[in-house]
């Protein structure tokens, strides 16, 4: 492994690399490159932004804010970094998100006045963007999406104690983000609370109508109103082959983290929710949180527990083994991602401040990814 890219370096637009990386995806980038797009959960005049407090570039979403999205590419082949940017700023907490057709999904985890919103970045954006906010996406407390892309139904959650899921189903394939908001509920199971799952237990859902930024109350709570599943802190979130993987950062019988599997209903069929592992001890799995499903199929995740932190892999065969710990501070580990060929992890240090590659070698995909 070695490290790409440190917190305070300054980039090739100018700006300085802010603090706090966190959520990340990487993208095929042209002439053969990788581009890394990078979260930064700042808060509103954090002094580790990527400009003095008080110099926000015209383009920032909010002149008092300094959390956003950096882009870091990297050469396709050795991996080794070849420039970076600001592509979003004013923005607060941006913890997670998810790769999509559309680029970055970048999701604020906050309800401030005016914030709380997911918005679109353009991984091949050279230079700070104008923001591009989704609102249909709704108003709440994000953490990270993931996209269906057979239907263009983006999954989100909802890291609150109280949690709902979300899903956003798009009226059609060219107007991606106009459609209805809903929250996933147990079918005959109102309230349905998940962290009493079962290992292996799976219950079937529907979904019911939430507006994204209803006046005097939020969409989690018109979705539980009309029963909908509670998930205790829902973090991350990853489509993988028909269905998507989610992180409940601290549900289970020791609060030390569950994953689950939605399988997605086609032709008509309707979507399961599936149990795949939880932490009975929080020294093997201690609050997993941005997670993501390597192209062999293994879940990777990054741990947001006490004292060290560790990468575990959750295999195919229910066991959950170590993959890479942090001997240095025990910062939050976040952002995993692979690249699309699959020959290089990707992952953040969080409070130190550290963009790492790994370079396996990792099992070979047929087709390259």
């Amino acid at each position: 492994y070695r490290v790409l890219e440190r917190s305070g370096d300054r980039m090739s637009d100018g700006y300085r690399v802010p603090g706090l990386p966190d959520g990340m995806a990487a993208f095929p980038g042209p002439d053969g490159t990788v581009i890394l797009m990078r979260n930064h959960e700042l808060s509103a005049r954090a002094a580790s932004g990527p400009y003095p407090v008080g110099q926000a570039p015209p383009e920032a979403y909010d002149a008092e804010a300094m959390g956003g999205v950096t882009r870091v590419v990297l050469d396709g082949t050795t991996f080794e970094r070849r420039s970076s940017n600001l592509v979003l700023t004013g923005t607060i907490r941006n913890c997670a998100g998810g790769p999509s057709p559309w680029g970055w999904l970048s999701c604020e985890e906050t309800t401030n006045p005016g914030h709380g919103w997911v918005f679109a970045c353009d991984p091949l954006a050279t230079r700070v963007q104008a923001p591009v906010l989704i609102r249909g996406y709704g108003r709440y407390s994000h953490e990270a999406a993931a996209v269906d892309p057979e239907t263009l139904t983006c999954y989100l959650t909802e890291d609150e104690r109280q949690s709902c899921l979300y899903r956003f189903v798009p009226r059609s394939r060219e107007t991606p983000f106009e459609g209805q908001l809903q929250a996933l509920r147990v079918v005959g199971r109102s309230r349905f609370d998940t962290s009493a799952m079962a290992v292996g237990e799976s219950v079937t859902v529907d979904w019911v109508d939430v507006d994204p930024d209803p006046a005097g109350t939020t969409p989690g709570a018109q979705g539980r109103s009309q029963g909908a599943a509670n998930f205790v802190r829902g973090e991350g979130i990853w489509y993988f082959q028909g269905a998507v993987y989610i992180c409940s950062t601290s549900g289970g019988p020791v609060a030390g983290g569950q994953i689950f599997r939605l399988v997605l209903g086609r032709d008509g069929a309707a979507s399961t929710l599936e149990l795949l592992a939880q932490s009975t001890d929080r020294a093997r799995l201690d609050m997993p949180d941005n997670i993501a499903v390597a192209p062999w199929g293994d879940v990777f995740m990054a741990e947001d527990g006490a004292g060290e932190q560790y990468l575990r892999i959750l295999q195919a065969d229910g066991r959950v083994v170590d993959f890479a710990r942090n001997a240095g501070s025990g910062s939050e580990l976040a952002g995993v991602c692979f690249s699309p060929d699959g020959r290089a992890l990707f992952v953040n240090a969080q409070r130190d401040g550290l963009t790492f590659v790994v370079t396996g070698p990792f099992p070979a995909v047929p087709g390259g990814g």
